[in-house]
Parts: C-alpha cells; sequence; structure tokens
C-alpha cells in the first residue's frame, strides 16, 4: 500500500517544518494581502504556526513584508494576531 503524502512547509518565523494543514497561511494577490482559511487561493503564500512566540517575532521583526518583498499594512498583522489569538483561546478550552 502507497504511503500518503503530507505537504511540509515552514514557518517564516522560527523557520520550524511543519504539516502543510496545522499551518496558517498568508497570501498576496493581484487583489492584496490577505489570510488564506481554504489553504487553496491563488498567490504566494506565507506560513506561520500557532505559537504565540512565533506571532510576536513575526510581528515585531516583519517577517511577511520579507516573506513577500514588500510592505504589508498593519491590517494584516492584525488580522493574522487576531486569527491566531482566537486559535489559541479554542486550544484552552
Amino acid at each position: 500500500m502507497k504511503a500518503v503524502h503530507t505537504p511540509i512547509r515552514e514557518c517564516i518565523s522560527c523557520g520550524g517544518k511543519f504539516p502543510k494543514a496545522s499551518l496558517l497561511r498568508i497570501v498576496k494577490d493581484e487583489s492584496g494581502i490577505f489570510v488564506d482559511a481554504s489553504g487553496k487561493h491563488n498567490g504566494r503564500g506565507a506560513y506561520i504556526c500557532h505559537n504565540a512566540g512565533c506571532l510576536e517575532k513575526m510581528m515585531r521583526q516583519r517577517r511577511l513584508n520579507r516573506a513577500f518583498k514588500s510592505p504589508v499594512d498593519d491590517d494584516v498583522y492584525r488580522a493574522v494576531s487576531q486569527i491566531l489569538q482566537s486559535f489559541e483561546d479554542n486550544e484552552d478550552k
């Protein structure tokens, strides 16, 4: 029986490698930069794990700017922060 392939992606903050399904994807396409909940949108993608330390490092070092090679609005950083914090709140329950 053939083994199932699991795509692996790298967190832009810690550099850790994780299964794609366990990371949050941020996408840049023609319409702008946004969080891709489905993980299947067309465009350049950057991934971040659900670790609070990675979120803080991403915001402090402006890691999305580096990943997309262009300036990223603070609104995008706030949206990512809110989504990751909601994941943490759900895990605590």
